[in-house]
């Protein structure tokens, strides 16, 4: 299967939720194909914010912060007020990022749940990406993540800030192998 505008390697699709999900592999890298459609994409941030900003929905919220120097930034006192701020109910992942050269970024990310900083935020550098997209014209990204690691994006933009052929791809390794217990299946239906 080739999908135009598609990273190279081989695709394979898996379920997970009842969704479709498009995965390749280039090396030790995996590539995952974003969600996209009604719903997905890009929008104004629903606060006024003092640095330039953009706001998005990939399955969970995302802000993200355009800094002069994401090592400069107090994260631990910048996210969390905007992370639960009132006009985002439920509030939202808050990312940093730093713009290096046109492509190239650095970038920190907040993550609910966690309510701390996490060395990637998968879905945060996706939303990342496709603001920087929408701000510079530049459809394909990397991020250089907390873990020291780059992170790759690829994506199609509309003008109406939904993207299409979204691909997130990085370095990948085998933690370990889990088998659930069988008594997990009992009763779901096939």
């Amino acid at each position: 299967m080739v999908l135009p505008g598609a990273p190279q390697g081989p695709l394979v699709e898996v379920l997970s939720n009842g969704r479709s999900i498009l995965l390749r592999r280039d090396g030790n890298e995996v590539g995952i194909r974003m969600p996209e459609g009604v719903g997905f994409g890009l929008s104004e941030p629903p606060m006024p914010l003092d640095l330039p900003a953009g706001f998005g929905w990939i399955g969970n919220p995302q802000l993200v912060l355009r800094v002069p120097s994401v090592a400069d930034v107090n994260l631990p006192v910048l996210a969390p007020p905007l992370r639960h701020h009132p006009a985002i109910p439920g509030g939202a992942n808050v990312n940093v990022v730093e713009v290096m050269v046109p492509g190239e970024a650095r970038i920190r990310s907040w993550e609910r749940g966690v309510e701390g900083e996490t060395l990637c935020c998968g879905t945060g550098c996706a939303v990342a990406a496709a603001w920087l997209a929408s701000t510079e014209g530049v459809h394909a990204w990397r991020l250089h993540t907390a873990s020291g690691e780059a992170v790759q994006v690829d994506l199609d933009l509309d003008s109406d800030g939904s993207w299409r052929n979204l691909w997130l791809s990085g370095p990948v390794c085998r933690l370990g192998v889990v088998s659930p217990d069988p008594s997990l299946f009992t009763g779901l239906r096939r």
